[in-house]
């Protein structure tokens, strides 16, 4: 008998086993048949995933032109099954295999893209003239198409921050690719410089807490020298260097960023230092919500990109120098311009975003936002027709940190509800 049941606790093994092989080869199989010239490598599963691959395509350069050459484009396939929803993340930056939370509320398929020359997929020597919008929208509508061959369910696009414009970008460029677009904070820009962040920031909150910002900007470069000092150690300490962008330019740069990051990330403004603060306080909290490791050389490297997409096409936001101009030695310009790339010709384009912005406010249907009231980036964001069937969820106090679990209960049954009519997904409560 015993020998009976470890023949029956074997073979159960052995098909289990085959049986996970065939499976986990036979998706393997139709993605080397979608994606013939990609390297296809199985990677560590997120949680609750069966299957996962890292896929590094040959990506074109130029899709007008293929002959132009092709890049090294870095995506990651999360895998549950063929018939569930799939969630395209329209990452606006480099990624890695992170699971996003629309996936986990809908309990779905996963694509994670890097966006064309970032992170691991930054070509060498950099082709400036092909980091556009357009370009990187064809990378994500070939890689729809494709997987649209095998995943027959219905498909949503999200994204956080300037990805969550991406996806914004992608919806009204190609809107039946994708069933409902979820962005995440998203910003759509007027201007290379828009006022209506410095507005934002003169606006939020109470009058109080304004005064309080810009005597702690006033605080750090009246102790110039004392904060200077503790930077340049922590500099040490991190082994981080500042050629490009030096100690004395950084700090400036940093105190007037100081007001945009603090309601950007929340605004609790009984965490600012008084004036009376040691130069070591004033240096801390001034790293801790601007990071100070933003202007050192291989960040300012890393995010030259993204000041070429935001002054050529995005547009941004401009510095209020007003609260502190007579204090500073360096910064003269109220433009992010300082950090664009050298020897590189930039036009910006005022007319992209604002087709974007009309087509989504005014077309856009099934598409649901998510912002923080705080947010300096919620300033920007569209204003959809009450017409349209979208819904535009904002938490007043909310950061640019705001995602669907920060909501009240109340709020959260609504995005679901909203979710499960525009996908079709009948809730368990339904059922009852």
């Amino acid at each position: 008998m015993k020998k009976i049941q470890s023949l029956v606790l074997m073979c159960f093994v052995l098909i289990s086993h085959f049986g996970s092989a065939q499976t986990t080869s036979n998706l393997r199989q139709k993605l080397t048949e979608l994606f013939p010239k990609a390297e296809i490598t199985v990677i560590e599963n997120l949680e609750g995933y069966s299957e996962s691959y890292q896929l590094i395509l040959d990506e074109s350069l130029d899709h007008k032109n293929p002959q132009k050459g092709t890049f090294k484009h870095y995506v990651y396939l999360s895998h549950l099954d063929f018939n569930k929803p799939m969630v395209i993340e329209t990452h606006g930056y480099n990624t890695n295999n992170i699971k996003s939370e629309v996936s986990k509320l809908l309990n779905a398929n996963q694509i994670a893209v890097e966006y064309r020359f970032y992170g691991k997929s930054r070509p060498e020597p950099f082709p400036w003239e092909y980091l556009t919008n357009d370009q990187a929208i064809e990378d994500y509508h070939d890689i729809v198409m494709k997987l649209k061959q095998i995943y027959s369910g219905k498909w949503i696009s999200t994204g956080i921050s300037k990805g969550g414009e991406t996806s914004l970008i992608y919806k009204s460029k190609y809107p039946n690719d994708v069933d409902v677009a979820m962005p995440y904070v998203a910003p759509l820009i007027n201007t290379q410089e828009d006022p209506r962040t410095i507005n934002h920031d003169r606006t939020v909150g109470t009058a109080e807490c304004r005064a309080k910002i810009t005597a702690f900007q006033r605080a750090v470069l009246e102790n110039r020298e004392a904060v200077l000092k503790e930077f340049t150690q922590y500099a040490e300490e991190k082994k981080m260097t500042f050629t490009e962008v030096s100690f004395n330019e950084s700090l400036e740069y940093a105190v007037l960023e100081f007001p945009f990051s603090f309601w950007q990330w929340g605004g609790k403004c009984d965490a600012i230092p008084p004036v009376t603060a040691t130069p070591k306080e004033l240096f801390d909290y001034l790293n801790d919500i601007v990071g100070m490791g933003t202007y050192n050389d291989k960040n300012y490297f890393k995010y030259l990109p993204s000041y070429y997409q935001h002054l050529s096409e995005l547009g941004y936001y401009g510095f209020d120098l007003t609260p502190v101009a007579d204090l500073l030695q360096v910064v003269k310009s109220s433009s992010n311009d300082r950090f664009a790339p050298k020897g590189v010709v930039i036009k910006y384009n005022p007319k992209y975003i604002k087709k974007v912005r009309k087509y989504v406010e005014n077309k856009g249907d099934k598409i649901l936002y998510v912002y923080g009231g705080y947010d300096t980036w919620f300033s920007c964001s569209p204003t959809p027709n009450p017409k349209l069937d979208a819904l535009k969820m904002v938490l007043p106090t909310g950061s640019h940190s705001t995602r669907v679990k920060d909501f009240p209960e109340k709020d959260q049954k609504l995005i679901m509800e909203t979710l499960s009519r525009w996908l079709e997904i009948k809730r368990v409560a339904e059922k009852k």
